[in-house]
């Protein structure tokens, strides 16, 4: 088998980002391999010795919006690294098209889309606050406060219209922050989370 070189990397994960682009912008039955090759510079030969079929890369794509997700929370959360501007700010610069296509997804409807959400779920509920486990139903409260934010990321548009500013650009991302922590009671997350994601969001606004 042919080493993989660093081009071929570069290359894959070109096709891959033109993909997500477009998958997002017009659902996955409209969008073609001769389209996505196109958008990555590339031949539709080369997308297929890549991923195969359309969907083999669809799989790819939502396979890479999880790997993301599962590395934010255990660099933001796990590793206490809320209250670091450069972390948010890396999020900010890194996420949009990411959070863009798994709107579009939770939309279309998928198994991958499916489990997507299920593992949010899993994630959020593990980070819950341990108080009065006994008596709260931390599974329904998990899927509640997921569905509550990637209402979100589905509805980005209406919320940057309502705004009067892209939920994905720094600003418009900071203030949505604000709000939902202002939502939130702190003995929900756990104080010391809350602390330090107010802690975080207050140095990037202070930045600007």
């Amino acid at each position: 088998m042919r080493p993989i070189s660093e081009e071929d990397l570069t290359t894959r994960a070109r096709i891959r980002d033109a993909a997500m682009a477009l998958f997002t912008e017009q659902g996955v039955k409209a969008t073609t391999i001769r389209g996505i090759a196109e958008a990555a510079k590339a031949s539709p030969g080369l997308v297929q010795h890549h991923f195969g079929t359309k969907e083999e890369l669809r799989q790819a794509c939502d396979e890479y919006v999880v790997s993301y997700l599962r590395e934010q929370v255990t660099v933001g959360v796990t590793d206490h690294n809320l209250e670091k501007p450069e972390f948010i700010e890396n999020v900010h610069r890194t996420a949009p098209p990411l959070l863009k296509y798994l709107g579009r997804a939770l939309v279309d409807g998928s198994p991958a889309a499916a489990a997507m959400f299920d593992e949010l779920v899993s994630v959020t509920e593990e980070h819950l606050a341990d108080e009065d486990r006994s008596e709260a139903d931390h599974r329904a409260r998990a899927t509640v406060l997921t569905v509550m934010k990637l209402g979100i990321t589905v509805l980005h548009e209406h919320v940057s219209r309502a705004l009067g500013s892209d939920l994905y650009a720094p600003q418009g991302a900071v203030r949505v922050g604000k709000a939902q922590l202002d939502l939130i009671r702190p003995e929900f997350l756990g104080q010391e989370l809350f602390d330090q994601a107010r802690t975080g969001l207050e140095k990037v606004e202070g930045q600007r």
